[in-house]
């Protein structure tokens, strides 16, 4: 938990509503990641949306379109084990999931004494001036922020992991091999690395290349005819990944929606890298499923894999 000092600076700053500034109570608390307006949102005019798909209700199943004012949610461990870790959900650039590969599995591994950040970012076809880069600014605004905040809370700023699924695993794939910064310092937390120190991504968006690709989320990302140049300059497995942190790669065989290939191609790019990596591959269960939907499938372990994997690293 934040302590009141802590939580009136960063309300002070602006990075924390503060209608939701802890006073002693709750466990999440949301954190704005720009102090003030979103980079290069002169020419956005959508309204900001968060639609609750789930008619069942024991469970949430929300999604956020056209989010103009991002947002950090904070799972906080009962006892930290001293590692944070940004979630970055998917929704094929046209939504960012709220809950089932946000706060669903934020909770799993809060539970296992991670402290954890989920992302709720900007959509690239919104209008921002930064086109398919303003959800990478978002992701390593983010990344710099929960370094901060871990210094802040007493935790070490390089014990920071990134999680991404889906087309959120495309995105912390960028965060993961893109060298260069895509915005102008604005504080302090910008002092902080933007690249993370292990990643792990859940049946990801890869390549932007037929036939493997993702329709939906290179048209979201690109446009409807995105040249050859473009394509390849947003396939992770066509970046140099050259010095990236480990990465731990998941994917279903039957997934229909982001073909295992993308898994496949990104794996062997980050072995010619030399980057580590670990590959699981599991026979069933489609795509998109978080912690909820995979229950009591083989697949349902891989928060444990997961676990192990980052053990293994000393996260």
């Amino acid at each position: 938990m934040l302590d009141r000092r802590q939580a009136l600076g960063l309300t002070a700053l602006g990075l924390i509503s503060p209608a939701l500034a802890p006073t002693g109570e709750p466990e999440v608390e949301t954190l704005r990641l720009w102090p003030g307006a979103a980079p290069g949102g002169e020419g956005v005019t959508v309204t900001p949306e968060v639609v609750e798909r789930s008619t069942d209700p024991a469970f949430h199943d929300r999604i956020a379109k056209h989010t103009r004012d991002p947002l950090l949610t904070v799972v906080r461990p009962a006892r930290s084990n001293g590692v944070s870790m940004l979630l970055i959900p998917g929704g094929g650039y046209r939504w960012a999931v709220v809950d089932k590969e946000g706060m669903d599995c934020a909770r799993v591994f809060a539970a296992m004494g991670y402290t954890c950040y989920v992302l709720r970012y900007r959509l690239p076809a919104d209008g921002w001036a930064a086109g398919p880069d303003a959800p990478l600014q978002d992701a390593q605004r983010a990344l710099r922020l929960v370094r901060a905040h871990a210094v802040a809370e007493g935790r070490a700023a390089d014990r920071t992991v990134v999680l991404g699924a889906s087309a959120g695993g495309h995105l912390a794939g960028l965060l993961g091999a893109r060298p260069d910064a895509t915005y102008a310092p604005i504080d302090n937390a910008d002092q902080y690395a933007y690249r993370p120190d292990a990643l792990i991504l859940l049946y990801p968006v890869a390549t932007l290349t037929a036939p493997y690709a993702h329709a939906g989320s290179r048209r979201e990302l690109l446009g409807e005819s995105p040249s050859p140049d473009q394509i390849a300059a947003y396939s992770l497995e066509q970046m140099d990944w050259t010095g990236a942190a480990s990465t731990f790669l998941l994917h279903a065989m039957d997934d229909t929606a982001v073909p295992v290939e993308n898994s496949l191609m990104l794996s062997a790019t980050l072995r010619q890298a030399r980057v580590p990596v670990e590959v699981h591959l599991f026979e069933e269960g489609g795509h998109g499923f978080g912690i909820r939907l995979i229950e009591g499938r083989p697949a349902a372990v891989w928060p444990d894999l997961v676990r192990g994997w980052l053990g293994r690293r000393g996260l």
